[in-house]
């Protein structure tokens, strides 16, 4: 007889120490399960939306729902940002639920087929506003500062023996010119770009093109080679703006739709002036000698500064969403709003003493876990205070997650008024209610006290006095808006925007990108430190200046080439694997493109050094040095857009750390001994080991992209950046 299936008692799996209890267990087989992969890359165990910390704008995990739409996932769970950035993030809105709230007219181009974004304001000042030859000319002015200082790396590389000569040291000595310079570039934006969040672009672009030139002629008129080098340092910081400020200014000055254009620009003039200015100054050094480089450059400097003052004016506008004045006016008291403080204003009882400790360590519960959230629509922010306790027809609209309901007005005495009796009133005006009231962060503050929003509205308009003082304005004339400095503009505290940029380093998305771009832009100025060893020293060339800087034209190929691809070719992979994924966009599809920078960037390392010491013909190595220029320029173009594309939030604290790697990092101790190991073991091993050092750093991606969303969301939970 077989036995009862139903009375056979089920065995007790074995349970370890601390193991959550049975209900525990058979509420957990309840919840859903998700995928562990998806697409190779490994799921984090508790969510399958994991953002890539941005507060407002597409990052991390996304939704591909349409070709006019995309909805970013994981919002919930990532942290509000409470500080400011060199590039401004804006806003995303969800998808209308049912029934669609009305929404807002949208500001569209004159044809009206494309809507604006960000959303200009009205005011003529703003710089989304300004005449479209005003903010080109802007672009241009900047684009040529931009060239001539991209250029300044590799300025002497083609005169390294002239410059040994004259200081009578070694040209491996010579080569620390370029790598001090480097690091003078690196501590230079971690300076300059807090200082600009703060104070604002326009300062900062005159200040360095000042230092600029004075440094150019003190490089000129050296005595020494220390002095030579000191004033290499120098420069450097002054250029350091050119390489993490112009991407927010365009950011700021351009819609969305004209963007890729304008970027477009501003890469191909820096670019070329990476590779076209030491082919000029190489034809100068063979014509007047090292020294009139600098001379020339002053000149050039200075027009440059000229043309930054005249058509640069300050971009900073706040676009920050925030209540309107004729808002506050709908707000009634409430748990979130006290009057208590306020002279001549009747007190709201005091709610009993044993809620309040719960609702205290409630309020802090939720000011810890302030999250991301969608901005509101008009009609509900109209109609709502900024606790969000009222529908849009002015009547309360109690939420039970917001706490107990306030005392209802016919508690407050005869006549059913809004305002509680004088016989009413609390014995102590300083207790405080027990909820305090919700910032536009998303987040509580500390105090409900009337002192401690004051406190909190002076920040807010010391914060946007700037954009407020010119919203209300008139055009400004040509002349006024001259002005080269405004005073602060954000209330950040200096030393905490400079340190951020350092903290992304423990972001390992961050910090794959860091090695990636420095290793990318990083050999590149190796070989512009090898080039006069190779050629002008080498065996079966010995070119003179001139030939040594005509070697620069097969680099500038293969960079325009790999610029022109890289976007493209990743965008076709991102869109495909997207496609497959479902809809489903993830950051890491972006390290596919891993495969063939490594081809590329080891074949062109091995093969330059190779053929460099085999004696042969001098197209040989200069074509592996195009090769390499363009895989380069795929693992540039792939770092930034990786890091971006997980950190959107924080893309201008990560420009800066990732420059900051490439000089500091990298630059900089390379520069430090290369040169004398290329002489001591030849090209070919000394090439050869670099290409080896490019292989096993970009072996590293292979783990990125199966940990890279749970490394996400793991800095999601930890939050360092908003911790410090």
């Amino acid at each position: 007889m077989a036995p009862d299936l139903e009375s056979t008692p089920q065995r007790r799996p074995w349970r370890l120490p601390f193991r959550r209890s049975t209900t525990e267990e058979s509420n957990s087989h309840d919840k859903p399960r998700h995928s562990t992969w998806t697409m190779g890359i490994l799921n984090d165990k508790q969510t399958v939306e994991v953002p890539g910390e941005d507060a407002n704008i597409l990052a991390g995990s996304v939704l591909l729902l349409a070709t006019d739409h995309n909805q970013p996932l994981g919002l919930r769970n990532a942290p509000a940002r409470t500080s400011h950035s060199s590039i401004s993030t804006g806003i995303f809105h969800p998808l209308p639920e049912a029934p669609p709230p009305a929404e807002p007219v949208r500001k569209k181009t004159g044809d009206g087929k494309i809507i604006l974004e960000p959303q200009p304001d009205d005011s003529v000042n703003d710089p989304l506003n300004w005449p479209e030859w005003r903010r080109d000319s802007a672009l241009l002015s900047l684009g040529l500062f931009c060239m001539v200082g991209g250029g300044m790396t590799p300025i002497l590389a083609a005169g390294f023996t002239d410059v040994a000569d004259e200081y009578n040291v070694d040209v491996a000595t010579v080569s620390l010119t370029t790598g001090l310079y480097m690091m003078g570039m690196g501590l230079g934006s971690v300076v300059f770009s807090p200082t600009a969040i703060l104070w604002g672009k326009r300062p900062v672009y005159l200040f360095g093109a000042i230092l600029f030139v004075v440094t150019s002629v003190w490089c000129a008129v050296s005595p020494s080679f220390t002095s030579l080098v000191l004033a290499r340092i120098f420069q450097g910081v002054a250029v350091s703006p050119v390489e993490c400020l112009p991407s927010a200014t365009i950011a700021e000055i351009f819609f969305l739709h004209e963007r890729a254009f304008r970027i477009g620009i501003y890469t191909l003039l820096l670019l070329g002036g990476k590779n076209l200015i030491p082919l000029v100054s190489a034809a100068i050094m063979q014509q007047l000698g090292w020294r009139w480089v600098f001379w020339i450059v002053a000149m050039v400097v200075s027009f440059c500064g000229v043309l930054l003052f005249f058509f640069v004016p300050e971009t900073f506008w706040d676009r920050k969403p925030i209540p309107k004045k004729s808002r506050r006016g709908l707000q009634r008291p409430s748990i979130f709003r006290r009057y208590s403080s306020k002279s001549g204003v009747r007190r709201i009882p005091v709610l009993t003493t044993e809620t309040v400790p719960d609702a205290a360590a409630e309020s802090t519960d939720r000011k810890r876990t302030a999250i991301v959230g969608f901005a509101p629509s008009p009609d509900e922010t109209l109609g709502r205070g900024v606790g969000g306790g009222y529908s849009s027809t002015g009547k309360e609209s109690p939420d039970p997650s917001d706490g107990p309901s306030p005392p209802s007005p016919a508690a407050f005495g005869p006549g059913n008024s809004t305002e509680p009796d004088e016989h009413q009133r609390p014995f102590s005006p300083e207790k405080k209610a027990p909820y305090p009231p919700p910032t536009t962060q998303g987040g509580y503050s500390d105090d409900a006290d009337t002192e401690s929003q004051s406190v909190s509205s002076a920040r807010l308009a010391s914060q946007l006095a700037y954009t407020t003082a010119l919203r209300e304005l008139p055009a400004q004339s040509f002349v006024q808006q001259m002005k080269p400095f405004h005073g602060r503009l954000n209330p950040d505290k200096w030393h905490k925007a400079v340190i951020r940029p350092l903290i992304l380093f423990s972001y390992p998305a961050v910090l794959w990108s860091a090695v990636v771009y420095a290793c990318s832009v990083g050999w590149l100025i190796v070989i512009s430190e090898s080039v006069a060893v190779i050629y002008r020293e080498g065996h079966p060339y010995h070119f003179d200046a001139l030939q040594t800087g005509l070697v620069y034209i097969s680099p500038f190929i293969g960079g325009i080439l790999g610029t022109a691809v890289a976007g493209k070719v990743s965008d076709i992979i991102v869109k495909a694997m997207a496609r497959r994924n479902g809809g489903l966009y993830e950051p890491e599809f972006r390290l596919v493109m891993a495969i063939p920078v490594a081809i590329t960037t080891v074949i062109g390392l091995i093969g330059f050094g190779w053929s460099a010491q085999a004696d042969n013909h001098f197209m040989v190595p200069t074509t592996f040095f195009g090769i390499i220029s363009f895989g380069c320029s795929l693992g540039s173009t792939t770092s930034i857009t990786f890091c971006v594309d997980s950190y959107r939030q924080y893309a201008g604290e990560a420009l800066v750390t990732l420059n900051f790697s490439k000089n500091i990092l990298h630059g900089l101790v390379f520069s430090l001994f290369v040169t004398g190991w290329l002489k001591a073991d030849g090209p070919k091993m000394v090439y050869m080991w670099i290409g080896i050092i490019q292989l096993i750093l970009l072996f590293f991606t292979i783990p990125m992209y199966i940990y890279g969303k749970r490394a996400r969301m793991w800095t999601v939970r930890k939050n360092f950046m908003e911790r410090f």
